[in-house]
């Protein structure tokens, strides 16, 4: 049997506002914060961890926050997130929602085959609300100020912007085992997207590439995206990834422990940063599943350094 990524596992963003940050992804998007804890290369920076109720894998939306200036968008770079609801009445309320609340929203329109919902936050990160017809399992949070049948259920499609697809497209069909499905004219008429599916394919397993070699190189800044992961479903499996990296002689971090799942990461042709992690531990492995988020968490080996890490950090509320 070829090996397979599951899907999309978690996406990774820069913030420079952690407090609005929250506000934003647990209020106005109705997320529930999973995990507060902080990355663990720089520990002067939270690292906040948005997810539906169950912290499910592939429904992970996290920050970094660090003290950047605005991202320069262009190229090289993960253009647009995609958020999965589960009906096109759904994506009415969202809009209806956003023009209350004043956050930058275009029109519901067919995106890929998909009713879509294109909008921003603060920062300008870009997203893209997607339905997914209730074709993946729905885990609300009770306490969020969003109904429980307009929740956001979790992440894909992905898209990236590249100037010339034909060495990403290569690792991705025969490193990274996708499979090409279907393509369609960029909606912001700048280029032409590839569509790239894992797994059972549908949004929740969908890479979008888009073909944009007329744009300026990106720059990482706040409102960017810092890198994708794509699921597997345990360490026996990431073990198979990097031999198979290491077969192509893909330079590659080797398997790096994040105490909530391992990781496994690399870069495209093109400079983007991709992650292979897996499903499990999960975030109940320090906390119980119905405080999650509500208090620091450290990984083991950063717990002796607590003191500090917590006197460095400034308050989310």
């Amino acid at each position: 049997m070829t090996l397979q990524l599951t899907g999309i596992h978690h996406l990774t963003a820069i913030t420079a506002n952690a407090p609005e940050n929250l506000r934003f992804y647990t209020q106005t998007l109705g997320l529930r914060l999973v995990k507060k804890t902080v990355n663990q290369d720089d520990t002067s920076a939270y690292h906040l961890f948005y997810a539906d109720g169950e912290a499910t894998p592939g429904s992970d939306l996290t920050f970094f926050d660090w003290p950047v200036g605005p991202e320069r968008r262009g190229t090289h770079s993960i253009a647009r997130t995609g958020l999965r609801v589960g009906s096109k009445e759904s994506l009415s309320w969202w809009k209806e929602r956003f023009d209350k609340l004043g956050v930058k929203a275009g029109e519901i329109a067919v995106v890929g085959g998909y009713d879509s919902l294109d909008f921003e936050d603060g920062e300008g990160q870009r997203f893209r609300l997607v339905n997914d017809g209730g074709a993946t399992p729905s885990h609300p949070w009770e306490k969020s100020p969003v109904p429980a049948e307009h929740q956001i259920r979790g992440l894909g499609p992905i898209t990236l912007s590249v100037p010339d697809i034909t060495n990403t497209e290569a690792i991705l069909l025969h490193v990274m085992n996708m499979r090409k499905v279907s393509d369609y004219a960029s909606p912001d008429g700048v280029g032409h997207v590839h569509v790239f599916a894992m797994g059972e394919g549908g949004p929740a397993a969908e890479l979008h590439v888009a073909v944009q070699p007329d744009l300026a190189v990106a720059r990482q800044g706040a409102g960017a995206v810092h890198h994708v992961a794509f699921r597997v479903p345990d360490v026996a499996a990431l073990h198979e990834w990097t031999e198979r990296l290491k077969g192509f002689r893909m330079p590659s971090s080797g398997e790096v422990e994040r105490y909530y799942f391992r990781s496994l990461y690399f870069r495209e042709p093109n400079g983007i940063l991709f992650e292979i992690a897996t499903d499990t531990p999960g975030f109940a492995v320090d906390e119980p599943m119905e405080t999650l988020g509500e208090s620091l968490s450290l990984p083991p080996f950063l717990e002796p350094k607590r003191a500090s890490i917590e006197a460095g950090l400034k308050p989310l509320v």
